[in-house]
């Protein structure tokens, strides 16, 4: 089992695009369901001490996943993502953005296109990500939000399921 995971994050401001590319210590399968099932998105998606709650997902082109971010004083953050393109177990693509508990967008923040690529690499999995964003200055204000450090907790939420599966 490793002991250091692959994990780089990068900001191309010319494309206005942020680019992760994470390996998990899990088969391509428990990664992917991971993504891509609502039960399991709901244990790590949230950065903790926050949580992830699924009102609805239909994991299919042109479905969609209408969640919230639940705060620890009950705070709930919506969002919503739009599937565009799904490949099983190689890639999905969807548009992401801040929503109400009904799905209707929040225009106030960006909404930004994402591409998530699966690829199996011995025992481990790789996870290559690349959001782009209509404009450098939306770009600018998702990462003063504190994306990278909110991402980068919410992946460590998922070793650790990744982790109490294999002891």
């Amino acid at each position: 089992m490793k002991s250091s995971l692959l994990m780089n994050f990068t900001v191309n401001k010319e494309t206005s695009t942020v680019n992760v590319k994470r390996e998990f210590n899990a088969s391509l399968d428990q990664v992917w369901a991971a993504w891509t099932e609502a039960e399991i998105l709901d244990q790590w998606w949230a950065p903790a001490p926050w949580k992830s709650k699924t009102k609805s997902m239909n994991f299919k082109e042109g479905g969609r996943r209408l969640y919230a971010m639940v705060g620890p004083a009950g705070e709930e953050h919506w969002a919503l993502a739009d599937f565009t393109s799904i490949t099983p177990k190689s890639n999905f693509k969807y548009l992401d953005a801040f929503s109400d508990s009904e799905g209707n967008l929040n225009n106030d923040f960006p909404r930004s296109d994402w591409n998530v690529s699966f690829s199996e690499q011995g025992d481990s999995t790789i996870v290559d990500i690349a959001i782009k964003h209509d404009t450098l200055s939306d770009l600018e204000k998702i990462i003063e939000m504190g994306f990278k450090e909110g991402f980068t907790i919410a992946m460590q939420g998922l070793d650790a399921i990744f982790a109490s599966r294999t002891n």
